[in-house]
């Protein structure tokens, strides 16, 4: 077989592509420990619920991107569809909302890149099909960019000081 891409590394693990891994808090590393244990059989796709954003991503199934002016749509294919909402309007990110799956984003172009910062996530998320943990105050942002025609770069950068001792 061949080697995986990054993409698929870090659908496993968000610190696989890291020298020393995902910085984990203590007891966030002890529940990916258990977590593997259980072989993942709580990761939330097991259970016909939303994948991670991270994983998403990082998933080897198709996705459509459709891009209003003032919206930006990710269908993702894997684990049945999923769709994420990007505003490109200039609203900011809500102050106090309800969790979901896959929070609130808003996005801005930085010359060719796509910034997009997302809140508002569920807690006791799933990053990576591992159980790295993201809580209901993390943030996630995505910087896409295309590099050539058929390839597209992500680079996501995960906040969350309850579970990681940096971004």
């Amino acid at each position: 077989g061949g080697q995986a891409g990054p993409g698929r590394a870090t659908m496993g693990n968000i610190g696989g592509n890291l020298p020393e891994g995902a910085p984990y808090q203590p007891w966030a590393a002890d529940l990916v420990k258990k977590r593997m244990a259980d072989n993942s059989k709580d990761n939330p796709d097991a259970h016909c619920l939303p994948l991670g954003i991270a994983q998403m991503n990082a998933h080897p199934f198709p996705r459509k991107i459709i891009q209003t002016p003032t919206e930006l749509l990710l269908i993702y294919e894997g684990s049945g569809t999923t769709v994420r909402e990007i505003y490109l309007d200039g609203r900011t990110l809500p102050t106090d909302p309800e969790p979901w799956y896959n929070g609130y984003s808003v996005g801005r172009w930085e010359g060719d890149t796509l910034v997009v910062e997302t809140t508002g996530l569920v807690d006791d998320g799933w990053l990576d099909v591992r159980g790295s943990p993201i809580t209901n105050s993390g943030k996630i942002t995505e910087r896409f960019r295309r590099v050539r025609y058929g390839y597209l770069e992500l680079e996501e950068t995960i906040d969350d000081p309850k579970v990681y001792t940096k971004p």
